[in-house]
């Protein structure tokens, strides 16, 4: 099932996004956290005309964990556009790991405020986003999968050059309205293999990305198990995966985006997350 965050006249609450309409769940009224903690079936109940799509876990137990440099060529693009800080590797040894904080998550439909960036240097980054459904700490690579709930889209919006400016990440995409999230969460069941994913990205109608989930360098059981080695993962947290080739800045020169600007992102089974900047 495709599980939403929406809101009409009653409030917002969960519910199951069928083709284009939002149906509300067959039982009581509660938030995305509060039913994935409860680890009940979604049962779906009768269509909500009107209603708005919101960001699926609007606000995570922590910060969105978030994966640099984790498809091969990316990192290599990344590497060569004078905006990576100085690392020492073009692909890391290890899981390059940042966070965004809540206040950067908005809903598909909203608008990505481009003035949150005064240097010019916004860019996008399709994602595949982990949501976790039972947590823990120390969770093998074997037994990962056993603990995700479902799969989101994420646009890692990045002001480049107050990234490079900061060396650390945080500052560059932690941004207000800087982390795009939705439709929607697949849930794991429909995903019995998510490397058989794809992720595919537009920018006002012309395609910049397109790779398989299996193109990712540190596959999600390997996230899994490096991040909650000993950071204790909660239900409802969400680890977007990193990004494929094509961003801005992988461009000679560089294109940035601008008002006006509409990026689509869409993933297997997930739907569209669609963004225009403003």
């Amino acid at each position: 099932m495709r599980m939403v965050t929406f809101s009409d006249a009653r409030g917002s609450r969960v519910g199951v996004l069928d083709g284009d309409m939002v149906h509300e769940l067959a039982g009581p009224a509660q938030d995305m956290l509060g039913f994935i903690a409860a680890g009940r079936l979604a049962v779906k109940g009768a269509a909500v005309p009107g209603a708005k799509l919101l960001a699926p876990i609007p606000r995570p137990p922590k910060n969105v964990f978030c994966v640099g440099k984790n498809y091969h060529e990316h990192a290599r693009e990344f590497a060569g556009s004078g905006f990576d800080g100085g690392a020492a590797n073009v692909v890391p040894p290890f899981p390059v790991v940042f966070s965004k904080p809540h206040t950067s998550i908005i809903a598909t439909g909203e608008d990505i405020l481009a003035d949150m960036d005064p240097t010019g240097g916004l860019d996008f980054e399709g994602e595949l986003a982990i949501v976790i459904g039972r947590g823990g700490r120390g969770i093998s690579r074997a037994d990962a999968l056993a603990h995700v709930f479902g799969y989101t889209i994420v646009n890692d919006v990045t002001a480049r050059h107050l990234q490079k400016r900061h060396s650390q990440w945080v500052l560059g995409k932690g941004l207000d309205t800087f982390c795009p999230m939705g439709p929607a969460i697949l849930t794991a069941d429909e995903v019995p293999d998510p490397a058989m994913l794809e992720l595919t990205t537009w920018v006002n109608g012309q395609q910049r990305q397109h790779a398989p989930i299996a193109d990712l360098i540190f596959d999600i059981p390997t996230l899994i198990e490096a991040i909650s080695a000993a950071i204790t993962l909660e239900p409802g947290d969400v680890i977007a995966t990193g990004t494929p080739a094509g961003v801005g800045i992988g461009q000679n020169p560089p294109v940035f985006m601008k008002k006006g600007d509409v990026v689509r992102i869409a993933v297997t089974g997930i739907g569209v997350l669609e963004n225009t900047v403003a």
